[in-house]
């Protein structure tokens, strides 16, 4: 039994190789019973439990820790053989391998967690204002993730012998450089920090600012993107919202309609006051017109008419509900023009000749006998 223990098979002895098939095994017993059993039971003991992240916890730790039973069954497994250390020292190779594999499950497992923390972060800002955390809780989940992958990175590199502090230092320099390169970057990022806390608008809502005229669809860390009325879309960066002026259409509570319309300047008073008190009540009388606030009133003599200026607002602000109000109030206001026995002003000049002799002294005079024809 001894011989057959002790025997020799690839410079190991075969007991060797018995205890690390049963140390595998073992690991392979604890993961199964971990995956079917444990982690089942956290998962009906959570789904019990009014605690509103234990499910996300659970979820996230529970593959990582799976894989953690299994490598580190690979780990002891292979430290029962007897490994050279020459020409290469296996021992070494095998301890930074292991230490490598456990720093990609630690950031595994951190990944994963973000699941959890951009979850916290939601419900907390959910109960400030819902729309911000709809749209600021995707960039929280990314800025996490990217970190985790950074510091795992990091972690990674130093498990593997090299040297963290002078790759700190030249990312420092290297970053110097990058950063004098990459100001338009940092705006961008600043100006998502303003956008997020400021809130001047939200996806879908219509915005006007510069020459953009359109619908915000979606944030990013470096740009908005809007969809203008021609249906293209334009990515707009985040440092021109934080400098601009920015007009959100979408929370108007009602729509202003300003104009000015003019009547000729033979119209009598009487009835240019008529006029203007007609319109009021139209106005007044009008379901789709707001009542706040609205003025009716002859301004001024213009160069061609007599100008009555008209400001109201409709009570719908939707593009096509607010052209049609303005047309009904159009057509009517030109119904009372025509019943009054007015007439709408168009641009026009008369000209008057005070010594008509002379007129027409120099039309015989003209030579050619072809005179001034009256204009």
């Amino acid at each position: 039994m001894d011989q057959i223990l002790h025997y020799e098979f690839l410079g190991q002895e075969a007991y060797r190789f018995g205890v690390a098939f049963l140390i595998i095994l073992a690991s392979l017993v604890l993961r199964k019973i971990f995956d079917k059993l444990i982690s089942k039971k956290l998962h009906q003991w959570s789904a019990k439990t009014h605690f509103l992240y234990d499910d996300i916890l659970i979820s996230a730790l529970s593959p990582p820790v799976s894989a953690l039973i299994f490598s580190m069954g690979i780990f002891f497994a292979l430290f029962v053989f007897e490994l050279p250390r020459e020409p290469y020292d296996w021992p070494r190779l095998i301890t930074h391998a292991y230490r490598v594999t456990l720093s990609l499950i630690a950031m595994w497992a951190a990944y994963r967690l973000c699941d959890l923390i951009t979850e916290i972060s939601k419900n907390f800002l959910s109960k400030q204002d819902a729309d911000l955390a709809d749209h600021f809780t995707p960039l929280v989940r990314q800025s996490l993730r990217i970190t985790v992958l950074l510091i795992g990175g990091i972690l990674i590199v130093q498990n593997l012998g090299y040297s963290v502090t002078s790759l700190v230092a030249g990312l420092g320099i290297g970053g110097l450089a990058i950063a004098l390169a990459a100001q338009d970057t940092v705006a961008n990022l600043l100006g998502t920090v303003v956008m997020f806390t400021d809130k001047p608008f939200k996806i879908g809502d219509w915005v006007r600012f510069g020459e953009v005229d359109g619908f915000v669809e979606q944030f990013g860390f470096r740009s908005v993107k809007v969809r203008t009325w021609a249906n293209t879309l334009l990515y707009i960066p985040n440092k021109m919202i934080t400098s601009d002026v920015i007009e959100n259409c979408s929370s108007m509570r009602k729509r202003r309609v300003k104009m000015t319309i003019g009547i000729q300047y033979n119209s009598p008073p009487d009835k240019v006051r008529e006029l203007v008190r007609r319109i009021e009540e139209m106005l007044k009388s009008d379901p789709d017109v707001n009542q706040e606030y609205m003025l009716v009133r002859f301004t001024d003599f213009g160069p061609s008419s007599l100008d009555i200026f008209i400001y109201y607002f409709t009570n719908s602000t939707a593009w096509a509900e607010y052209l049609d109000v303005r047309q009904r109030i159009n057509l009517q206001m030109m119904n009372l023009v025509h019943e009054l026995g007015l007439s709408f002003a168009f641009p026009s000049r008369t000209l008057y000749f005070g010594n008509a002799l002379a007129v027409e002294n120099r039309k015989a005079d003209r030579p050619g006998g072809h005179p001034l024809e009256e204009a």
